[in-house]
């Protein structure tokens, strides 16, 4: 099945197949049509199996197909999470890229004043938490008279961290007359004492989690502080030898920090996110794929879709604000019965994602916890790895200004286990041991 089959507006296709999808996920080919068709919906759908898209895709093409009347929101998207809530905001903008929609997000946290300035310019759908929304409910600088669909994402979630009351209360803000669609990883009896007080004869889907990639690839955890991750990380790409990995952080100026950073240690690499030209992100993936770039370093939006068969490691620099996307990223290696690993390095701030990820996938990830690593000390370079046409001039440049500092792939810290070439793992003794199974 095509997303083109689910009945959605060609401008829809279109967004969604140059995100790299072609198929759509069990959750999406049940709910989507239901959504078209105006009905409630009461989804059980952990994360990880494409609900966002599942919702976000149908409320678009009803809104694009209703005629707009006034600036107040039309559409409403309550999440627990500020990171949830940029998350959505994001599926919001790319998936309506050909449709003249308007979108806004409110969360605290974050000065209220720009958060004002775009509900007066008037939007179509807003994102918001709770907490934030009643804050402009209460300021009267927002209008939830005109709100259409309401959507629910992560209803238990919310109701763990008590929101309860607060959703009740902005229910009552909003027309009796709308349509409401419910996800939820669970079913509580205050989720489903709230289904039933908001949802009027819903359609019911239920899919369970896609995680086969999280049981088929080998996982590890560094412990390390924020300001040692790049000297770890270089040194884990020479010590064990890894000829091809593809490393994830959270933004695009990260994604080309480190990729300099990666250079100036002497390790090839090229980044690869949403302000690069095609023609960039090109070059990047083809000198990836051919092994002319060793490291290809990547924000999680512009490596979705991505063609890289027998990926061997995946490198969580940064873990995601969202734990959907930690399964998205490790699914990128172990497939199709090749061994594969993915290694995460968590500094003390992110030790509550990693919780949230664990809580997910239903286990905890093994960790390492290494010492205090030092710089690397400098020296010269001597035969450093070619590197892709494009970027040969760029590359001596910086070899001139810069000589790169290395670490020796002997000075692996004591007591640290990691995974060389072949996906094996190095324990204390140096005896290698199979790296985990396949898909």
């Amino acid at each position: 099945m095509s997303f083109s089959n689910l009945g959605l507006l060609p401008e829809l296709v279109r967004a969604v197949t140059e995100r790299g999808y072609t198929e759509p996920t069990p959750v999406q080919a049940r709910a989507i049509p239901e959504i078209l068709s105006g009905r409630d919906m009461l989804a059980g759908a952990q994360t990880g199996t494409g609900k966002t898209a599942g919702f976000t895709l149908p409320l678009l093409q009803r809104l694009h197909s209703a005629p707009r009347i006034g600036t107040a929101p039309r559409a409403l998207v309550l999440t627990p999470t500020r990171e949830l809530t940029a998350q959505v905001a994001e599926s919001v903008r790319s998936y309506g890229k050909y449709l003249s929609l308007r979108s806004a997000v409110v969360f605290g946290g974050v000065n209220i004043n720009p958060q004002i300035d775009a509900l007066r310019r008037g939007t179509d759908i807003l994102i918001a938490t709770p907490g934030r929304l009643l804050d402009h409910a209460q300021q009267r600088t927002v209008d939830l008279s005109q709100i259409e669909i309401l959507v629910l994402d992560e209803a238990d979630r919310m109701l763990d961290m008590g929101f309860i009351h607060d959703i009740r209360r902005i229910i009552k803000l909003m027309p009796a007359k709308r349509q409401n669609l419910m996800f939820s990883a669970t079913y509580s009896e205050d989720i489903r004492a709230l289904a039933h007080s908001v949802l009027k004869n819903p359609a019911e889907v239920e899919v369970a989690r896609r995680n086969t990639a999280v049981e088929s690839v080998t996982q590890l955890v560094h412990l390390v502080r924020k300001e040692d991750k790049r000297a770890l990380l270089s040194h884990l790409i020479r010590a064990n030898d890894w000829s091809q990995v593809l490393i994830f952080t959270r933004t695009k100026h990260g994604a080309n920090r480190l990729t300099k950073q990666l250079e100036e240690d002497s390790i090839t690499a090229a980044a690869i996110h949403g302000n690069k030209s095609q023609s960039a992100r090109v070059a990047a993936l083809t000198g990836f794929k051919s092994g002319k770039v060793r490291a290809l370093v990547a924000t999680e939006v512009a490596a979705r879709g991505l063609d890289i068969k027998e990926l061997p490691f995946v490198v969580n620099y940064e873990l995601p604000n969202v734990p959907e996307d930690y399964v998205h990223r490790i699914g990128r290696t172990g497939r199709a019965g090749a061994t594969g690993a993915a290694v995460s390095l968590v500094s003390p701030d992110e030790s509550g994602l990693l919780k949230d990820i664990e809580r997910l996938i239903g286990k905890a990830i093994r960790r390492e916890t290494l010492p205090t690593i030092s710089a690397p000390p400098p020296r010269a370079v001597i035969n450093a790895p070619a590197v892709p046409s494009h970027d040969q001039h760029q590359h001596r440049q910086r070899q001139q200004a810069n000589r790169p500092n290395q670490r020796s792939a002997d000075s692996r810290p004591n007591g640290s286990r990691s995974f060389n070439q072949h996906g094996n793992q190095h324990g204390h003794s140096g005896a290698p041991r199979r790296a985990g199974g396949g898909a």
